[in-house]
């Protein structure tokens, strides 16, 4: 992304709805995965901190971002996580052998033009028995203005990030939409973009305070639904995969 993209970024992630729902959600998942006390968890791609104090409750977090203006930022975030390292995906991670409990990749994946050598080079420092959380946005068919300007490379089918989750080598414990109640509007402002051919999307930067909290509620609400099922359909995809050598992969509720 654009140093700008990181600035506009830091600006909203505190109180935007999305962000404030996507950490409701990670949150609950992670707090099911029954990590040990004190776990060593990485954040790859950890942008401008916005996951950090949440992260941070589950144990000692280590962070690697590309940008500078990123990791400046995020330091500023929480006296709890100090290591935040300068490095990218998927060939340059300043990690040496580091294995960890949990490994974030959130909505980090779209950006990499190679993702197949990223999931290679995150499994590489998964600890045995542990695991990590990866979410994507879905379908192919909603690319639009919001993507170009985040500079995605991709859109992900459920198909598609299977395949390439099992091909690196990782067994899918979990995999999920997320952001169903928001599906149909946001599939409804897709469509007005591309009618109208706008260039930048429609919808973007924080709505009004009353809408804010409204749709923030309705995806944070989703929590209480994805540790019991997986939902059908939403924006985003939400995976939880670990090794398990020489165990047949195979997919669990």
């Amino acid at each position: 992304m654009e140093h700008e993209a990181y600035l506009d970024m830091a600006a909203t992630e505190d109180r935007h709805w999305w962000f404030r729902g996507r950490r409701q959600i990670l949150e609950a998942v992670i707090a099911g995965l029954g990590l040990p006390k004190d776990a060593k968890i990485l954040e790859l791609g950890s942008g401008t901190g916005g996951n950090f104090i949440m992260l941070s409750r589950f144990g000692a977090v280590t962070a690697v971002e590309l940008n500078e203006i990123a990791r400046t930022i995020s330091l500023g975030k929480t006296a709890a996580v100090r290591d935040v390292r300068a490095g990218s995906l998927p060939g340059d991670l300043p990690l040496a052998d580091q294995k960890f409990d949990l490994i974030c990749l959130f909505d980090v994946l779209e950006h990499v033009e190679d993702d197949a050598a990223t999931l290679a080079a995150m499994r590489a420092h998964l600890a045995p028995g542990g695991r990590a959380v990866i979410t994507v946005p879905a379908f192919a068919k909603l690319w639009g203005p919001h993507d170009v300007a985040l500079h995605h490379k991709r859109r992900y089918e459920k198909v598609e990030l299977r395949s390439k989750l099992t091909a690196a080598g990782l067994v899918i414990r979990k995999m999920t939409y997320a952001n169903m109640g928001l599906f149909p509007a946001a599939v409804l402002m897709r469509l007005t973009d591309r009618l109208l051919g706008r260039r930048k999307a429609g919808g973007d930067g924080v709505p009004p305070a009353f809408f804010n909290e409204i749709f923030a509620a309705i995806f944070g609400a989703e929590r209480h639904l994805i540790g019991r099922v997986n939902l059908p359909i939403g924006l985003s995809l939400l995976a939880v995969v670990e090794i398990v050598p020489s165990i047949k992969n195979q997919e669990t509720p």
